[in-house]
């Protein structure tokens, strides 16, 4: 990738991250797992772990679970 495409690239992360972070603000779902998601797309890294999102485990909140009201 030449240096355009990645500045190029990560401009575009960062966009997608604000389209996340609205559709979760409007979906109820900016919770802990939707902060989750977020600072994913913040970092740099890749974590081939990431999915399932939302997670259905116990370190994580049910899909019930995952409104901002829940939040403590």
């Amino acid at each position: 990738m030449t240096g355009d495409s990645t500045r190029e690239a990560r401009e575009k992360l960062a966009q997608a991250r604000e389209v996340i972070a609205y559709l979760l603000e409007r979906a109820g779902m900016d919770g802990a797992e939707g902060q989750r998601a977020l600072a994913y797309f913040d970092g740099d890294g890749f974590d081939r772990d990431f999915l399932p999102w939302p997670r259905h485990e116990g370190e994580s909140l049910h899909p019930d679970e995952l409104n901002a009201t829940n939040d403590d």
